[in-house]
């Protein structure tokens, strides 16, 4: 399982000159938080370069319409170039977790732009491979692991995520039991990143914090066991 981008970003990949190229071919445009950036289902094909702020991607999954987070992207990252590439309709949707700052590029003008910049192109068939990879690890564990395991696995993840990004913290001295990381998430926001419900998600912090595992806060969970939430992630028991 794997919410964030890859090790290095769409924008930060390109040389000076291809940056400056690609962003020619768009506009700047700002969205509110909330904000859908893209619709699953719809079918423009424009892409989208983040400048500022953070998304969320997700799909609808068959389980009574509850939605499944398949990443988190950030300033810097590419999104919409599936619908572009092959003109279906959109696979996910986007929304904005705050105010968000993206530079919009036509989905024509951007096919002829990767048609005369091979290395780029590369640079969007290994990121499409990446991120596909992601997408059935996801459903894969969505099928298989337990609410809890992939509950660990993302409080795990994010928990060792860059502290500039939306969720991970550095950890705090409050309370008696010093926190190494801080998720600041709320639990139905937790829920939809490991496709389950609330309540599940709730039973499921009840056992962690049982085994002095977390302590939960207003929309936050701070990791005081992070060893332990990795053997829970794999399976272990105690």
């Amino acid at each position: 399982m794997g919410l964030l981008g890859d090790e290095l970003g769409f924008a930060e990949a390109l040389t000076a000159q291809e940056y400056e190229s690609v962003m020619a071919l768009g506009s700047r445009r700002s969205y509110d938080a909330n904000a859908h950036l893209l619709t699953e289902g719809d079918r423009s094909s424009h892409v989208m370069i983040m400048l500022r702020g953070w998304v969320t991607v997700s799909v609808a999954t068959e389980r009574g319409g509850i939605r499944l987070i398949l990443g988190l992207r950030g300033p810097g990252e590419l999104l919409g170039e599936m619908a572009a590439l092959d003109s279906h309709p959109r696979s996910a949707t986007v929304r904005a977790l705050g105010p968000v700052e993206a530079q919009v590029i036509p989905g024509d003008a951007f096919r002829r732009f990767l048609a005369e910049q091979p290395r780029v192109s590369g640079l969007v068939i290994r990121q499409l491979t990446f991120r596909l990879r992601s997408a059935d690890q996801e459903r894969s564990a969505l099928a298989s692991l337990t609410v809890l395991q992939r509950l660990a696995t993302r409080l795990s993840e994010l928990a060792q995520a860059n502290p500039a990004g939306p969720y991970a913290a550095a950890g705090t001295g409050t309370g008696a039991t010093r926190a190494e990381a801080v998720v600041r998430l709320a639990q139905d926001e937790l829920a939809a990143t490991v496709g389950a419900t609330r309540e599940a998600v709730a039973k499921a912090l009840r056992l962690l914090r049982n085994q002095d595992v977390v302590r939960t806060g207003n929309r936050q969970v701070e990791i005081l066991d992070p060893a332990l939430l990795a053997l829970l992630a794999e399976g272990h028991q105690e």
